[in-house]
């Protein structure tokens, strides 16, 4: 039995036809039959039904197919492992984040694929609640996720990149920019300027409001704290924002939220049984001592 003997039945297996299954492999479609035939005679039973318009797995096809991925993950593996010892991880990286932060993921990816050019990296941006879905189900091996200050999500470890209090925001010629504080029960008397329903602060601005039995007025809504803080500049509304963003702005008046006060993290997750690959490991590595 040869490993090309079974890629070429997982394949044929999840094509379902046989010239699909041999451009995949690029290999001519005689030579997968042939091959295809030696295992069936070494095991002594059909694996694939030839008779219809598409192949379909017979009963014993059906109960091997399983052990035959498994096989092929198991060299996989090992490759990866020996990459790993001779410094050359390959494979691939899949890293997600929420669409407003400040840390410098394009520079984290360009270092890690200098030092790693093998590794394929494709990056996601999502709300908090998909992205650790992604790191749980194996989609992802790691996100910048929004977290409410203490949560931890089950199944996956975090590390808290910032945590910092959300505060409410206007322009300087607004009615408010006299105030020094402003309780929660306040902020439905004005037309807010918040993130999207899902995202992490504004997932924090709900869950308070929803305590408290108020239902907040969301006139306008942006996918960065910057375009909410160039909306509340301009007299358009009361922007809800990290508190680095609202004090960092010349044209706007921060008014720390009270009452209850509302705080809000960015953390690097992970699952909590660690990154699958080598690949993933070396990169986790390198983006908690980045970020």
């Amino acid at each position: 039995m040869e490993l090309r003997q079974l890629e070429y039945f997982v394949t044929v297996a999840e094509e379902g036809n046989f010239t699909r299954a041999a451009e995949r492999v690029h290999v001519a479609q005689p030579g997968v039959s042939a091959q295809l035939r030696r295992l069936e005679r070494e095991l002594g039973h059909e694996l694939l039904d030839r008779s219809g318009r598409t192949v379909r797995l017979t009963e014993v096809g059906a109960a091997v197919l399983p052990y035959a991925r498994a096989a092929l993950a198991a060299v996989a593996g090992a490759r990866l492992v020996a990459d790993e010892f001779r410094g050359l991880v390959r494979g691939r990286v899949a890293f997600g984040m929420v669409t407003s932060h400040n840390f410098d993921v394009p520079g984290l990816l360009a270092s890690f694929h200098e030092d790693h050019p093998g590794v394929e990296i494709t990056l996601v941006e999502g709300r908090s609640g998909e992205l650790a879905a992604g790191i749980r189900d194996g989609r992802l091996d790691a996100a910048i996720i929004s977290l409410a200050t203490d949560e931890r999500p089950p199944g996956l470890d975090v590390l808290v990149l910032t945590d910092q209090a959300i505060t409410a925001a206007v322009g300087l010629e607004d009615e408010w920019a006299g105030r020094a504080e402003v309780p929660l029960a306040d902020l439905r008397e004005r037309p807010l300027i918040s993130l999207p329903a899902g995202t992490g602060l504004r997932a924090r601005l709900d869950e308070a409001c929803a305590a408290r039995g108020i239902t907040p007025r969301i006139g306008f809504e942006a996918g960065h704290p910057t375009v909410l803080a160039d909306l509340a500049a301009r007299g358009l509304g009361v922007a809800i924002l990290p508190d680095s963003v609202a004090t960092a702005r010349p044209d706007l008046h921060p008014i720390p939220i009270s009452d209850p006060p509302l705080r809000g993290c960015l953390a690097l997750a992970w699952r909590a049984a660690g990154p699958a690959s080598p690949a993933a490991r070396v990169f986790l590595d390198r983006a908690r001592a980045a970020l």
